[in-house]
């Protein structure tokens, strides 16, 4: 069976999180998108872990399903086209700040359990350890390695995965608190660690220019802090709903076909940058600033772009698994609409495509690009038709700034009438600024600069 897993996410216990993040929420949205299989996210915390007792029921083979009585109570909610039972996973993120080689390290880990009786005892012992019940994301001082070595100790049937591994405050590689290598951060224990999340400012084909990935396999997951980011990053499988398949899919890359990716350049750390003085630069730029900011002359964040090119051993990525990288169907509707994703028309013809297309995921990387045309225009089938072909405007994210990923030029008019495909030219990416805003006029950065690897094309449909 192919199915969609997204399994980082989070629940109203997480600080800055949606209140709309119970079991309820995420059923409607993961339907919406069209993502079958979530991550419960939060584990760890007792109130959280009452709330899915209370309301989630054994599925088959392992997973969770929401009471019968609710799962009826939400179809109202969802679209007829869109309807199919979520099934859930245990699965939490744990934040471990630690001293390792006279250095404080800060690294985030996904953990999946295979039942809430082997989460109590989980939670048992990380409760000597910390404070659970302070955030959905727990804090604990605790090495990375010692947390895999109880996980272990709880469950062979536990799975461990370093998360948003590039990230430069809180992650394996990160340029702030972070390893080089998977062995300096694991030791002894690294044989057990056999995925690895890329996170939203990367992707596969950038992860695989490092020959020391080779052996991992790369997830994504949307890390969502609200019921509508589910499935902005994503899994593909192919295999039998069941708990212990997943895992063997992910430890023997047998049944995993892939990932759904954000533009790595619209995450919020892709280069480097200091948020308050708007400045970003790339990695060559910033080497030549030494690593400080050319406003204010504080050190920058170095971003992932910048530790992928400082970590790599090859010039050309080897390996990449499949992967389809898609823009939020609101947000193209909000170009499209030039109008605010959030805004009552951009929501409504969101909800008018699900009822008549089918789920969020399904649109964006299937449907015919003709149904598309006759259920929301021309020029939304022409911007769907970019985002399949990559080709787009990039803006890059920096220092906490989300980028900007836009299908049409500023200048180009979207007139009613337009032709279902428009002409043909070469779309050139918006250069870097150096002093001044992001947001203000451009010049020319340096031609000789590294650029961020294109995504590779997928024009072949998963669903």
């Amino acid at each position: 069976m192919k199915f969609i897993a997204d399994l980082h996410i989070h629940s109203h216990f997480s600080r800055a999180t949606s209140q709309d993040l119970v079991p309820e929420m995420l059923s409607v949205w993961a339907q919406k998108k069209g993502v079958k299989v979530i991550g419960t996210g939060d584990f760890t915390h007792p109130g959280w872990l009452e709330e899915l007792r209370e309301k989630l029921v054994e599925s088959e083979r392992g997973f969770y399903r929401l009471r019968p009585d609710l799962e009826k109570a939400l179809e109202a909610l969802v679209p007829p086209s869109c309807r199919s039972a979520t099934r859930y996973i245990p699965s939490g993120e744990i934040s471990c700040i630690y001293k390792r080689a006279g250095k404080t390290r800060k690294v985030h880990n996904l953990v999946l359990m295979p039942d809430f009786e082997a989460v109590a005892k989980l939670n048992d012992r990380l409760s000597r350890i910390g404070n659970l019940r302070s955030d959905g994301r727990p804090i604990l001082s605790l090495d990375s390695r010692d947390l895999l070595e109880i996980v272990l100790e709880i469950s062979d049937r536990s799975f461990f995965i370093p998360a948003h591994i590039w990230t430069p405050w809180f992650s394996l590689f990160g340029s702030k608190s972070g390893f080089d290598t998977i062995v300096e951060c694991f030791g002894d224990l690294t044989d057990h660690i056999y995925a690895l999340e890329t996170g939203l400012s990367s992707d596969p084909f950038m992860n695989r220019r490092l020959s020391a990935l080779d052996p991992y396999l790369l997830v994504s997951n949307s890390d969502a802090h609200s019921p509508a980011k589910l499935g902005r990053e994503a899994n593909l499988f192919e295999t039998e709903m069941d708990y212990d398949r997943l895992l063997q899919a992910m430890k023997h890359k047998a049944g995993f076909e892939g990932t759904i990716e954000f533009f790595p350049e619209e995450g919020k750390y892709h280069l480097d940058g200091h948020r308050k003085c708007r400045t970003r630069l790339y990695p060559e730029q910033t080497g030549k600033r030494k690593g400080l900011c050319p406003v204010c002359g504080k050190p920058l964040t170095v971003g992932v772009l910048h530790r992928v090119y400082e970590l790599s051993d090859r010039k050309i990525p080897c390996g990449a698994s499949p992967f389809w990288s898609l823009i939020p169907l609101l947000e193209i509707l909000s170009e499209v609409l030039d109008c605010g994703p959030s805004s009552k028309k951009a929501v409504a013809l969101y909800e008018d495509l699900l009822a008549r297309l089918g789920p969020e995921i399904e649109i964006l990387m299937r449907t015919s690009l003709d149904d598309i045309n006759r259920a929301g225009g021309p020029v939304l089938a022409e911007a769907v038709l970019r985002m399949r072909e990559n080709r787009v405007y990039k803006e890059e994210g920096y220092d906490g700034e989300y980028g900007v990923i836009r299908l049409f030029d500023r200048a180009e008019k979207l007139e009613k009438g337009r032709p279902h495909r428009f002409p043909e030219r070469e779309l050139a990416h918006p250069p870097v600024t150096l002093f001044a805003s992001p947001c203000a006029g451009k010049t020319k950065a340096d031609s000789t600069l590294p650029q961020t690897s294109p995504s590779i094309p997928r024009r072949t449909p998963f669903l």
